[in-house]
């Protein structure tokens, strides 16, 4: 079995919003359960070790746009969220991270030892993560603080508009240059970002925004969970010269497995073969090199392909790659060491990374 550092998921959002209804996220996420895509043990059956933990403010206003007859559509951006309402729920998701970490239900993990370390122990490896930086304010007060509760991890937007930046909408076929980029108080998000040590994530940014990133921060260039836009031309898609920008930084990409970002006619459907999923992967490679490409599920956060489910599944993915020519040594590298390699550069970990 590959093990699997993965790029992205929501599960907090689901334990917040369950927890909210009165569950118990600890003995959730612990001793399982049959909602949503990862938990404990379905991790451990599907060789997910550990990854991205995603604190996201969700948007209650957002409403996805029903397919016109050409199945083309535009979601309107969400609406901005005001900065302490969300505050208020950051912090309870980042509670969450805490507890399962003291429960010994999962490890939060502030280096690429810390990762390694819980991999070779079977406990889940999370990495605190922040899509959507609302709850920050553009004093960045709070980013020193959430960088002592463990965050390490974070893109500037979500896609809606906020002080740092802008986001871009869920449409199909659209271009990812829908707006403007990073702000003034998103450039020094990345430079603050820099100093501290926090990886900067892409995937939800104006190509604008991708640009301005690029020219300001010193870490590899990274796109969390995204997908190729020649395959898919959805506006949350990477073009083949933002890949090319990517691969020059020795950075990554995530593939994300939301069917919508996978097919070709861009619709949400569970029933998209596994062979789509390969499609991306190899385009990707072909553009950037096995070195920069890895994995980023979006689980808990998007409709997959039923042939994988749920974590407990993930393995499918593997096997089907290693059906289409992907040898050992290169399936680790998409499963966990290229994902550890960027985490250990953006860290300021360089050298320390190698397995």
């Amino acid at each position: 079995m590959q093990l699997v550092f993965d790029g992205h998921n929501d599960v907090l959002l689901r334990l917040w919003t369950h927890a909210r209804d009165g569950a118990d996220p600890i003995a959730e996420f612990r001793d399982g359960t049959s909602s949503g895509h990862i938990d404990a043990p379905r991790a451990r059956a599907g060789g997910l070790a550990g990854g991205l933990c995603a604190i996201y403010i969700p948007s209650g206003d957002l409403v996805f746009a029903e397919p016109d007859r050409n199945g083309h559509y535009v979601t309107p951006l969400a609406a901005p969220l005001e900065r302490w309402p969300s505050l208020d729920i950051a912090n309870e998701m980042a509670a969450i991270a805490l507890r399962l970490d003291r429960a010994g239900a999962w490890k939060l993990c502030r280096s690429t030892s810390d990762i390694r370390q819980s991999m070779e122990k079977g406990i889940f490896a999370a990495v605190m993560h922040m899509e959507g930086c609302e709850a920050i304010g553009a004093d960045l007060a709070a980013l020193e603080t959430f960088y002592a509760m463990g965050l390490r991890s974070l893109g500037p937007v979500w896609s809606r508009n906020n002080v740092f930046a802008h986001g871009v909408p869920f449409a199909f076929p659209m271009s990812p240059d829908t707006g403007l980029g990073l702000t003034e108080a998103g450039f020094e998000l990345v430079r603050e970002c820099n100093r501290l040590g926090v990886l900067i994530d892409l995937a939800h940014i104006t190509e604008r925004g991708f640009w301005d990133v690029a020219k300001t921060s010193d870490q590899p260039l990274v796109a969390s969970h995204s997908n190729a836009h020649a395959l898919t031309p959805v506006a949350r898609n990477l073009t083949d010269k933002q890949l090319d920008a990517i691969r020059e930084s020795r950075g990554v990409v995530g593939l994300n497995y939301a069917t919508a970002m996978l097919r070709d006619d861009g619709r949400s459907d569970a029933g998209t073969p596994i062979e789509t999923m390969l499609r991306h992967v190899d385009h990707l490679v072909e553009r950037m090199g096995i070195d920069c490409v890895a994995l980023g599920s979006d689980f808990d956060g998007a409709t997959i392909p039923e042939d994988i489910g749920d974590a407990s599944g993930n393995q499918r993915l593997i096997e089907a790659l290693r059906g289409a020519g992907y040898g050992d040594a290169d399936l680790a590298k998409l499963c966990r060491e290229n994902w550890l390699r960027i985490l250990a550069s953006a860290w300021g970990e360089t050298g320390k990374a190698a397995a």
